[in-house]
């Protein structure tokens, strides 16, 4: 049985947020068709939400508009194959009882989508190959931003998230992408 996993679908990396993504509307898009079809078809759905503790960034604090679930995008109450995970560092993984709850409800296979592709999201694939899962990502629901350090250079927001699901792709993890009600699945090529 696959899950669902939804990586910090939340305000702050919306365009008035404090870690604004390029593109983000098209990837909420993507994510809400995702959101749709698990819940047509009564698959698990992982809601992953992250705070920064006290001593961190003012983004995501809990209690504030940045850390709150995007509009249209937050686990329905009740439902018995919803659930929300709070988390502290990149990996849902860590810290979390996602490991447990995942084989509390006998899945072996995940689909991620959400933000930072670079961070969170590749972070918490690794995770889930660690863990013996079947890991999947969509990269056209996830998001990230550019990057550039002195003498390392720049890269765009396209190139950082072609990059992360490159490195994802070579370690095993199965590139599907969202096309209506099908998807489309890249070859897995291993190292």
């Amino acid at each position: 049985m696959q899950t669902l996993v939804i990586i910090d679908a939340q305000n702050e990396f919306s365009d008035k947020g404090q870690r604004p993504v390029p593109a983000f509307s098209e990837a909420v898009e993507v994510i809400k068709q995702r959101v749709a079809r698990a819940r047509k078809v009564k698959s698990p759905i992982a809601w992953v939400r992250h705070f920064n503790r006290p001593d961190e960034s003012p983004a995501f604090m809990p209690g504030t508009w940045g850390a709150e679930f995007l509009p249209g995008l937050k686990p329905e109450l009740n439902s018995p194959v919803e659930k929300e995970f709070h988390k502290e560092v990149f990996g849902a993984f860590t810290g979390t009882q996602l490991q447990q709850w995942l084989k509390e409800i006998g899945s072996e296979e995940i689909l991620i989508t959400g933000f930072y592709t670079h961070g969170c999201v590749s972070t918490t694939a690794r995770e889930g190959l660690m863990a013996g899962l079947i890991v999947r990502i969509d990269p056209q629901a996830t998001g990230t931003r550019a990057m550039e350090f002195p003498g390392l250079g720049e890269i765009s927001a396209e190139q950082s998230r072609s990059a992360a699901v490159l490195h994802l792709q070579n370690m095993g993890v199965i590139v599907e992408s969202w096309e209506g009600e099908s998807q489309k699945t890249a070859e897995v090529l291993v190292f």
